[in-house]
């Protein structure tokens, strides 16, 4: 009994499991990463660029009802030989002109409130598209984020699964050589161990992959390592489902996308109708006339012209340009339709989504306490020689999924938390991000 007994006390000093050294990688919590990410996020740049792009489409619509557009023209002429300059009436070598001219559409046809709902249309949509690549870039980076916590965790699993396969072992090998337990119980032992090194390993490599992937979301040209989040999950929404669908159709960036694209689109078929009508300008022309550079003093003339134009026939590129207008307007008011039948759909899912993982969560952490307490009972029997070999890879086994399905259903939760977040275009828990 006392060879068995330091026997396996020797066996069970099993060799520790070598581990990644993290300490020089660089960390990087949730908030830095989503504002780092944002900023490096192409598709988020371009909304950027669309809402700065209406800005100024917005200003022009604004001003053609105020300003007249304004252009100012000179050009110098140096004739051989010399040749009559109407600014000085006499023959002269050089022709300087300078011209100035205001120009003021009266009446467009109904095209410049057109232009001026449209590009409102146009803003909305931007900041809507914007506000959609923002989220869409967080929710990337979360994704990024968790999956190098979650990976990690799972890594921590997979190590300690091989700890205590090895330290079985030891513990096999010992009743073995006593002749408590069969050959076969060290072989299954020395099975499960090889399994949970190869798991280890390639555990280890997706946390590698993970970290390097999480680096090139937040502009690292290697590897990052994601500050530890607080482990305590958000118990319930602070939102009822009926209040998440009205807000997600009223403010949701993919509704306002879509809502703002139609009006765009209309706008645009508005715009095009008034070219069967006349349009109306008032020019103002100052000329001067003079063979110095810059004209002033010589011969100056003022025109004021008022302009009525018909187009009346130009081979049926008019028709063309409204038939386009009608065609891309009944894509984009299908496009709104659409959304607005699917936004409860999408809602429901996403809210739903959060609710069964945040429950799978809570039903996952009681499996790992009763998995944990199951492994070590079976453990202490198989010790005492009350139950075979299989019954404690069993218990090893389900403890090893339990812990697995505790870290993914953690993770999953959070995400499911940034996918009904994107949904809204609003952070239900602002201080997630300081954490």
């Amino acid at each position: 009994m006392l060879a068995l007994l330091a026997a396996l006390q020797f066996q069970l000093q099993a060799r520790p499991i070598a581990m990644t050294a993290v300490d020089s990688l660089p960390v990087v919590t949730l908030s830095e990463a989503l504002r780092r990410a944002t900023g490096l996020d192409p598709n988020y740049v371009a909304a950027l660029g669309q809402v700065d792009n209406a800005v100024w489409a917005r200003r022009s619509a604004f001003s053609v009802f105020l300003l007249p557009a304004v252009a100012i023209e000179t050009d110098a002429t140096k004739n051989l030989p010399a040749f009559f300059n109407i600014g000085t009436f006499s023959p002269e070598t050089y022709t300087v002109t300078a011209q100035v001219t205001l120009r003021y559409d009266v009446f467009t046809g109904g095209q410049k409130v057109a232009e001026l709902t449209r590009s409102a249309a146009a803003l909305d949509a931007a900041h809507a598209g914007e506000l959609q690549a923002r989220f869409d870039a967080a929710l990337r980076t979360e994704a990024a984020y968790y999956a190098v916590l979650a990976d990690a965790e799972l890594t921590r699993v997979a190590r300690e699964r091989a700890q205590r396969a090895e330290q079985q072992l030891g513990v096999a090998r010992a009743r073995v050589a006593s002749g408590a337990a069969v050959q076969t119980d060290s072989l299954q032992l020395r099975l499960e161990l090889s399994r949970a090194q190869v798991s280890l390993l390639l555990q280890e490599t997706g946390l590698r992959v993970a970290r390097l992937a999480l680096g090139s979301r937040v502009g690292a040209t290697g590897p990052v390592e994601a500050a530890p989040l607080d482990s305590v999950l958000p118990t319930a929404l602070p939102i009822t489902l009926d209040a998440a669908v009205a807000q997600a159709a009223d403010q949701g960036p993919t509704y306002r996308h879509a809502r703002a694209n139609e009006r765009a689109a209309a706008a645009i078929f508005r715009g095009r109708l008034g070219t069967y009508l006349p349009r109306v300008s008032l020019t103002a022309t100052g000329i001067r006339f003079d063979k110095r550079f810059y004209p002033s003093t010589a011969a100056n003339f003022s025109q004021l012209t008022l302009t009525v134009a018909l187009p009346v026939w130009d081979n049926f590129q008019r028709q063309n340009l409204i038939s386009q207008a009608r065609v891309t307007r009944d894509i984009f008011r299908t496009a709104r339709d659409s959304a607005e039948r699917s936004v409860r759909r999408d809602v429901t899912a996403a809210y739903d989504g959060f609710v069964t993982a945040r429950a799978a969560a809570d039903i996952a952490k009681q499996a790992v306490a009763v998995a944990r307490e199951s492994y070590r009972v079976q453990q202490s029997r198989y010790r005492a020689g009350a139950t075979t070999i299989l019954d404690l890879l069993k218990a090893q086994a389900d403890l090893d999924d339990a812990e697995s399905g505790l870290v993914q259903a953690r993770y999953a939760t959070r995400l499911a938390l940034a996918g009904l977040e994107a949904i809204l275009g609003q952070r239900l828990f602002p201080e997630q991000e300081q954490r």
